[in-house]
């Protein structure tokens, strides 16, 4: 072999392990934040604004309100049928007053009476049908009048009966569902009339407000836009042939374009399926290759930590930033 052939191979094998210890080129992405879109409950006009765009918020803390006059006068309505209900239900648990029992008793006697007197008149027109001094139908009649009284003792008897045995058990669970189906409407109109004072559901920054004071923002529309989150995130596209080469938990070192400093960071998640890939993200021949979202989660520091650049949590989302593994340095 001469030794031009020689050199030529040597300066092949050079080459291939310089490409072999290479580091990958960096991954392409953005910074992101995790995003609450608090949703209106009901159309109504907004009434008060109390916090500002770019302002932090803690957990339950009032942002805006709406109008709850329409929810007051619910509230109200199903509250006075809540007591209505109640007091059905009290009147059937302490049974018939003295009083009603005592006119009831007084109404059988009324018919006792109209039944004994109905009686002698139907004996009196019998007699005098056998002496032939009056006609057949006046005996019908009387016999009528008769049984028309038997029946009204008959009514008022069972009237009594019924004052005295009281409420029947199934009256009681009808008024007691019917106690239960008023609170628990209350229940709702009061949860609902709470949700019109718009509050955050966990801390984090105010981002939007689409909306302005007087506006009435239709229902489940977003009124208030929070970042949330202690840290931000970067979000890349991996192509296809590095996605296997990423776990969760690996470390990585973010560079925030403006930022001289890099971040730690950390994949905190990895999509399994392929990704539409954004302009930004491709170059030469990734433009034919498929591209998997990834997601680092920023390591969050204080003051002292971030000293030459600054914290993570007071970056805006948007900014462009490539990410290297942390094994292969910036």
């Amino acid at each position: 072999m001469s030794i031009s052939r020689i050199l030529v191979i040597l300066a092949f094998a050079a080459l291939l392990a310089a490409c072999a210890g290479k580091a990958p080129p960096p991954l392409l992405g953005t910074l992101e934040w995790d995003r609450i879109a608090i949703q209106a409950e009901a159309a109504e006009p907004i009434v008060a604004i109390a916090v500002r765009e770019g302002d932090s918020v803690a957990a339950g803390q009032l942002l805006l309100q709406l109008d709850p006059r329409r929810a007051d006068a619910q509230l109200a309505q199903a509250q006075a049928e809540l007591a209505r209900a109640g007091a059905s239900q009290a009147e059937l648990q302490h049974g018939a007053r003295s009083e009603t029992l005592a006119a009831a008793r007084a109404e059988l006697a009324r018919a006792e009476a109209g039944r004994n007197d109905a009686q002698r008149e139907r004996e009196r027109a019998a007699e005098l049908r056998r002496q032939g001094l009056v006609a057949q139908a006046e005996l019908d009649r009387r016999d009528t009048a008769l049984k028309s009284a038997r029946a009204e003792v008959n009514a008022a008897q069972a009237k009594v009966l019924e004052l005295s045995n009281g409420t029947r058990p199934e009256q009681l669970d009808q008024a007691d569902a019917a106690v239960a189906a008023a609170q628990a409407r209350v229940d709702e109109l009061r949860i609902a009339r709470e949700r019109l004072d718009v509050r955050a559901s966990q801390p984090g920054r105010v981002d939007a407000i689409p909306y302005k004071l007087g506006d009435q923002p239709p229902r489940g529309a977003s009124v208030i836009s929070l970042l949330a989150g202690p840290a931000p995130y970067a979000r890349l596209f991996v192509p296809a042939p590095r996605r296997a080469t990423l776990q969760p938990g690996q470390r990585f070192t973010v560079q925030v374009a403006g930022i001289a400093q890099p971040y730690a960071a950390q994949v905190r998640a990895l999509r399994s399926e392929a990704s539409f890939t954004p302009y930004y993200a491709l170059s030469g021949d990734d433009a034919n290759r498929l591209s998997y979202r990834v997601e680092l989660q920023l390591d969050a520091c204080d003051a002292q930590d971030c000293a030459n650049a600054p914290r993570p949590q007071d970056l805006p989302a948007g900014l462009p930033l490539t990410a290297a593994s942390a094994g292969h340095g910036r």
